[in-house]
């Protein structure tokens, strides 16, 4: 009999194809498992079949359509595939019962960047930043934002707290295309030759 276990073990060794082939076997024997639904899903998101991951969400969400997991799940494969609308749609649906959900104000602060909804993708970065105000990634995202928005003295004074927490963003910050129009600044060129 087919176990859920070991395809999750396999999934986290990175063998996707081979963990799909445990998960397969356990829907042919109940196709509205929820687990092997989502950890399916799952791994073909991470073999880049993001098609697939998302019939396999939209199948588990149908059996099980406010689960907060599945949703998350499918919001990720939408960004991946530049279905902003979408999984903006997902993300409030989420929002309107957990405001304060940290992972899907990650992607609602990514997804409003990639629109060009700067002002809305800085306030995600801020809601994420009260509970969790040294969050690197989130930090760099605030700055682009802020950079994208015109707002350079702020955005300047994020880049410098991003470069004193981490060697890896600084090279980021050197090399990302929002710093463009502010790259020339001294406080920029000395934020990354720190």
């Amino acid at each position: 009999m087919p176990d859920i276990k070991t395809a999750n073990e396999l999934f986290l060794a990175k063998k996707f194809q081979e963990a799909c082939a445990i998960y397969d076997a356990i829907l042919d024997e109940n196709p509205n498992d929820l687990s092997a639904l989502n950890n399916k899903g799952y791994a073909l998101s991470k073999l880049k079949d993001y098609a697939g991951a998302l019939a396999c969400y939209d199948l588990a969400l149908s059996i099980s359509p406010n689960d907060k997991t599945l949703l998350t799940n499918k919001i990720s494969a939408l960004r991946k595939t530049k279905q902003y609308k979408d999984a903006l749609q997902y993300c409030d649906q989420i929002l309107d019962s957990h405001p304060d959900d940290n992972i899907t104000l990650y992607h609602k602060e990514r997804i409003l960047f990639s629109t060009g909804r700067y002002s809305e993708s800085v306030r995600c970065c801020n809601a994420i930043l009260e509970s969790y105000s040294e969050n690197e990634e989130v930090l760099f995202d605030k700055a682009c934002a802020l950079a994208k928005a015109g707002d350079d003295d702020e955005a300047i004074r994020i880049l410098a707290k991003c470069a004193s927490l981490s060697q890896s963003l600084k090279n980021k910050i050197r090399v990302h295309s929002a710093f463009s129009g502010i790259s020339s600044s001294p406080r920029f060129q000395e934020i990354i030759s720190e």
